[in-house]
């Protein structure tokens, strides 16, 4: 700081917080913070180990990319895979991949944060610009499935480049439940998102470590984190059919509590007796 009256001032602001205790409280509370976010991400990552135990979703010698968008869900993720990784049975390595559109899709952490965040766990970050707004903004519908569809694209050819051989996204449990009614509502099918799918002859595999997780247990994880989500959400999510049906589910919910668990059950029980006779859900 080259301006001394600038730094007589910052430390006569500093003596100040200090006589009234204000230091040790901002201590105190950012140690009390990350001990909340220690204890959640131990019940969160008891989610993580059930789903490893049903679908082997992880395997010794993985190299993953986990697809960080940059949001709440895509953080928890890389957070609890980062932490297993120290405790696990399984030896994997970790490469974050963020797509940088020029079309805005919500909230997210600044880019410089993340990049200073996966330094600091020896996670490689790729940020990987892609131009998706034309195709986006000509349609007059699905706005949402093109700009997903573009950016799953690119983080396919990433995976491709940097010879992984899993690709996670953050989806959780509400995804699930929301995926399965607009199956059910718009494409007359019995289907949801898949805990684990291979891709390209087998090359890739898509795995979905959050898929027991439910989102009303990440939002208070991402907020003991400190991750410092900003911007607005993304303005065409707001009256897509995926927002009708989240608005649909909440309502549900008010009245029965478990209503997308069970519906989440449902699914795997379906999926379960078809892969018992032979039969893949998506042929149906």
């Amino acid at each position: 700081m080259a301006d001394p009256g600038a730094r007589t001032k910052l430390c006569g602001e500093l003596r100040l917080l200090h006589r009234r205790g204000m230091i040790s409280k901002m201590k105190a509370s950012n140690q009390t913070t990350l001990e909340r976010a220690d204890r959640l991400a131990h019940y969160l990552l008891k989610a993580l180990n059930k789903g490893q135990r049903r679908y082997g979703l992880l395997a010794d010698g993985d190299t993953i990319l986990l697809a960080v968008s940059g949001g709440k869900d895509s953080l928890t993720m890389l957070d609890l895979l980062e932490r297993r990784r120290r405790t696990g049975q399984e030896r994997y390595t970790l490469t974050a991949a963020h797509v940088v559109s020029d079309y805005y899709c919500g909230r997210k952490v600044p880019n410089d944060w993340l990049a200073a965040y996966c330094e600091a766990r020896g996670i490689p970050l790729v940020i990987e610009p892609v131009a998706i707004a034309d195709t986006v903004t000509a349609a007059e519908r699905s706005r949402c499935y093109l700009c997903a569809r573009e950016r799953r694209r690119a983080l396919f050819e990433i995976a491709g480049r940097m010879g992984c051989n899993k690709l996670a996204f953050g989806h959780h449990a509400d995804d699930v439940a929301e995926t399965t009614l607009m199956n059910l509502f718009y494409s007359g099918r019995i289907d949801s998102i898949d805990p684990k799918a291979e891709f390209f002859d087998g090359r890739l595999t898509v795995i979905r470590p959050l898929v027991l997780v439910e989102e009303r247990d990440i939002v208070p994880y991402a907020k003991a984190s400190g991750f410092p989500l900003a911007g607005e959400p993304c303005p065409d999510g707001s009256s897509s059919r995926r927002a009708f049906v989240k608005d649909l589910l909440r309502q549900v919910e008010r009245d029965h509590n478990g209503v997308k668990r069970s519906m989440y059950h449902a699914m795997d029980r379906y999926r379960r007796a078809l892969a018992r006779i032979g039969h893949d859900p998506k042929s149906i």
